[in-house]
């Protein structure tokens, strides 16, 4: 008959993470939304946690179905996260309706969240409103005025500048003109512009403009991005780097990610996000 032996146990290692939080709706598919956001922090070595606003039904061919969580619910996840946990950074991506992003504005003060990144989400990088016209009049005064970093793309950055873009100097202008909204830094998205300007981005922070440009990844596998960069900002903000050094660092990561996205489903499939796990097929 053997015999017991004691084991010798280690202790754990206990580890304390940067934390950030994502506030925002779910993708099914798993390409954008809080999917992308956590899957970003996670490569940023960053704990990710998680306020959910809408529950979507999609896909890499499009949405069939948003469902809004009631604010409350909004906010008592805000709530558990913060007075718990606590968090160094957040974002905010879909909010869907006037109700929750007001809901979400009055947490953001009232937990003193600091290190805030808007992506607005308002109008799809193909131009389509993805938000009625009383939400855009709240996220433009309740929301964006805490935000140390705005993420228009093209078309947010016109409904927000109330101006046409098409050229560079457009761009720029634009940045000045959202800048006025009340936000420490705004970064014009160019995904949606045409030409040598696609991919370009401006950024203005009331003292410094600059153009930042990043190798351009010829893929129709562009899902996310804009979910992606915002959380990657946040990312980087939660380990302590500044506004703009967050911002390029971000870019990098949302270009790399672009190289290595992945050719799922029968549309356009995501960035991928965790590209130091992928193998090359073929």
């Amino acid at each position: 008959m053997g015999t017991l032996r004691k084991q010798n146990l280690k202790l754990p290692i206990l580890m304390t993470p940067f934390v950030a939080l994502t506030i925002a709706g779910s993708d099914s598919g798993g390409g954008a939304g809080i999917q992308a956001d956590l899957r970003t922090f996670a490569f940023h070595k960053v704990h990710g946690t998680s306020a959910l606003t809408c529950v979507t039904a999609q896909n890499t061919l499009g949405v069939a179905r948003v469902d809004a969580l009631p604010p409350e619910s909004v906010a008592a996840q805000m709530e558990a996260v913060v007075s718990d946990i606590g968090v160094q950074a957040a974002k905010t991506g879909m909010l869907l309706n006037q109700e929750i992003i007001a809901t979400v504005a009055k947490q953001i003060q009232t937990l003193r969240i600091s290190n805030l990144v808007v992506d607005p989400v308002m109008v799809s990088r193909t131009g389509a409103q993805l938000i009625d016209d009383d939400a855009i009049a709240t996220l433009r005064t309740a929301l964006i005025p805490l935000a140390i970093v705005l993420t228009p793309n093209r078309y947010e950055a016109e409904m927000l500048a109330n101006m046409e873009i098409q050229t560079l100097e457009e761009m720029q202008i634009a940045a000045q003109k959202i800048h006025q909204l009340g936000a420490k830094a705004v970064l014009v998205k160019g995904g949606g512009m045409t030409g040598n300007l696609c991919g370009v981005d401006v950024w203005w922070d009331g003292q410094t403009l600059q153009i930042l440009e990043m190798e351009t990844i010829n893929t129709k596998n562009t899902h996310g991005t804009g979910c992606t960069l915002s959380a990657a900002i946040a990312a980087n903000l939660a380990l302590g780097k500044d506004a703009f050094t967050a911002t390029c660092l971000a870019k990098e990561y949302v270009t790399t990610a672009l190289k290595y996205s992945l050719a799922i489903g029968k549309g356009q499939g995501p960035v991928g996000h965790f590209f130091p796990l992928l193998e090359p097929q073929g």
